[in-house]
C-alpha cells in the first residue's frame, strides 16, 4: 500500500492512505525502519506529545539510543540542520524560537504585503504577456525566493543562488537519500553557510531593516543568537517556506484546473470583489476584505488540506508509546502521514471532495504542523498564496492547463516538475 519510490504512488498516494487507515493506526514499514501513522487524531496528538522529538540528542547519545551517528563527511549538513529550530527540542528550541520570534514578527509579515503583491503582479503579467508557459518556473518558484530574499536582505544579484541551495539541502529530507544526494546537500550547506556568514558580518557593520539585522539585534535578558543559530534559522526559513510554497502553488492550481466549477466560483468572487465597493488597493489579499476575500482565504486552506506539499513528518520515540494497541518502543521513528491525516473521514466531512467553501472551523488540517514545531512562517506562506492566486484570478483570468504534468520523484516534499498553462 505504501510505495514512496513508485511514480504512480507519488502522483496519487490517497487511495493507499485510505487502505492504511482502514487497516489500522500504526504500521511497520521495514524499508525505512519506521512506523507509519495515517489517522488525523493520532498525527495531531503525536505532534504535541513530548514523548516524541525531532531529535533525541537532548536526552541520549547516539549509542544510548541505538542509532548510528551521521557519517563524518556529512558534517556541514549535520551542523546546519541540527542547529535549526525544526530539529531541536526544549530547552534549546524554546530559547531560539523566543529570540527568532522577537525578530520575525507579525508586523514584519504585514510590512512585506505590498512587496509580495507587487512581485506577484509583475511575475504574472510577464507570464500573461507571453501567452503562457511554465507557471512553476515563471511564478511559483521565483515569488517565494524573491520574498524571502527581500526579507533577509539578499542583494538582487545573488538571489539566483538561493533556489539551487535550497533544492540540494532539502533532498536530504526524502526517505533513504542517496550518497549523491548527500554530497550535493553537503556542498550546498557549505556554500550557503559561508554566504550567510558574510552577509551577517555585513549587517553587523551596517544594520538595515531586514530580518538578519533584526536577528542580530534580538535579545532576551542579555541572551542573543549565536552566528550558527542565525545561519541555521535563515536556511530553515528559505527551505521550509520556499519549498512548501512552490508546491502549494502548483498543487493548488492543479486542483482548480481539475475542478472547473470551483475555479469558476473563486474567480467570480475575486473579480467581483476587486471591482465592487471598497475594492482592494493592492495591499491586502486582492479582494478588499469582502466575501471574496474570505472565499480566497478559505480556498487557500482547502488547497493546503486537499493536496498538502509536505506528505510526511518524522519524529523519534523518546519513551515507549502505544497507538491503537501497538506498543512502539523507545528508539523507534514514526512517520506522521500528513497527506493521509488531511483526508481522514473521521475528521473531515467528505474529505476526498475539493470544496473551497469548506468552513474554516471544519478545516483544521495539519499541513503546518502543531505543537512547538508549528510552522513559524505560516502567516507568510498564506500571504504569498493568497497574493498569487488573487492576482492570477483578478488580473489574468481564463488561464487553463495545457497538459497533465509529470511529477518529481520526491515523495516527502511532493509536487509536479512543471505546470504548463496558456490563455
Amino acid at each position: 500500500m505504501f510505495a514512496p519510490w513508485s511514480p504512480a504512488f507519488v502522483q496519487d498516494p490517497y487511495p493507499a492512505y485510505a487502505a492504511l487507515r482502514a487497516a489500522g493506526r500504526a504500521h511497520r514499514f521495514d524499508p525505512t525502519d519506521q512506523w507509519l501513522v495515517p489517522h488525523h487524531d493520532d498525527v495531531s496528538a503525536l505532534l504535541r506529545d513530548r514523548r516524541l522529538g525531532r531529535t533525541y540528542l537532548h536526552r541520549f547519545t547516539h549509542e544510548e539510543f541505538g542509532r548510528t551517528p551521521p557519517p563524518p563527511e556529512h558534517e556541514p549538513f549535520t551542523t546546519l540542520n541540527g542547529n535549526g529550530m525544526l530539529d531541536l527540542e526544549a530547552p534549546v528550541h524554546t530559547r531560539i524560537r523566543r529570540l527568532v520570534a522577537k525578530a520575525f514578527t507579525p508586523r514584519m509579515v504585514d510590512d512585506l504585503a505590498p512587496t509580495v503583491h507587487r512581485l506577484a503582479a509583475e511575475l504574472i503579467a510577464g507570464l500573461r504577456a507571453d501567452g503562457g508557459g511554465d507557471l512553476l518556473a515563471r511564478v511559483a518558484e521565483p515569488l517565494p525566493v524573491a520574498v524571502i530574499a527581500e526579507m533577509l536582505g539578499v542583494p538582487p544579484a545573488d538571489r539566483g543562488l538561493l533556489r539551487p541551495w535550497s533544492s540540494a539541502i532539502t533532498g536530504m529530507f526524502e526517505l533513504n537519500p542517496s550518497e549523491e544526494t548527500a554530497r550535493r546537500a553537503v556542498r550546498a550547506s557549505e556554500e550557503f553557510s559561508a554566504y550567510l556568514r558574510d552577509l551577517i558580518a555585513t549587517r553587523r557593520r551596517a544594520p538595515g531593516g531586514d530580518l538578519i539585522s533584526a536577528l542580530i539585534a534580538a535579545h532576551d535578558d542579555g541572551d542573543v543568537l549565536s552566528e550558527q543559530e542565525m545561519v541555521s534559522t535563515c536556511v530553515l526559513l528559505l527551505n521550509a517556506g520556499h519549498e512548501a510554497t512552490v508546491n502549494s502553488t502548483t498543487l493548488g492550481w492543479l486542483q482548480l484546473f481539475r475542478h472547473p466549477d470551483q475555479l469558476r466560483l473563486l474567480g467570480e468572487a475575486v473579480r467581483g470583489a476587486s471591482t465592487g465597493p471598497g475594492a482592494s488597493t493592492g495591499t491586502g489579499t486582492g479582494t478588499g476584505g469582502s466575501a471574496g476575500d474570505d472565499l480566497l482565504r478559505g480556498a487557500v486552506e482547502e488547497m493546503l488540506r486537499y493536496d498538502t506539499p509536505l506528505q510526511l513528518f518524522e519524529r523519534w520515540v523518546l519513551d515507549d508509546i502505544e497507538i491503537g494497541g501497538t506498543t512502539i518502543p523507545r528508539g523507534s521513528e514514526v512517520a506522521l502521514l500528513f497527506g493521509s491525516a488531511n483526508r481522514d473521514p473521521a475528521r473531515f466531512t467528505d474529505p476526498d471532495r475539493f470544496d473551497i467553501t469548506r468552513p474554516a472551523a471544519a478545516n483544521k488540517h495539519v499541513t503546518f504542523g502543531a505543537g512547538i514545531h508549528f510552522c513559524l512562517g505560516a502567516p507568510l506562506a498564506r500571504l504569498e498564496l493568497a497574493a498569487s492566486f488573487g492576482a492570477f484570478l483578478r488580473d489574468a483570468p481564463g488561464m487553463r492547463l495545457v497538459e497533465e504534468p509529470a511529477w518529481r520523484p520526491g515523495y516527502v516534499i511532493r509536487g509536479p516538475e512543471e505546470l504548463l498553462v496558456t490563455w
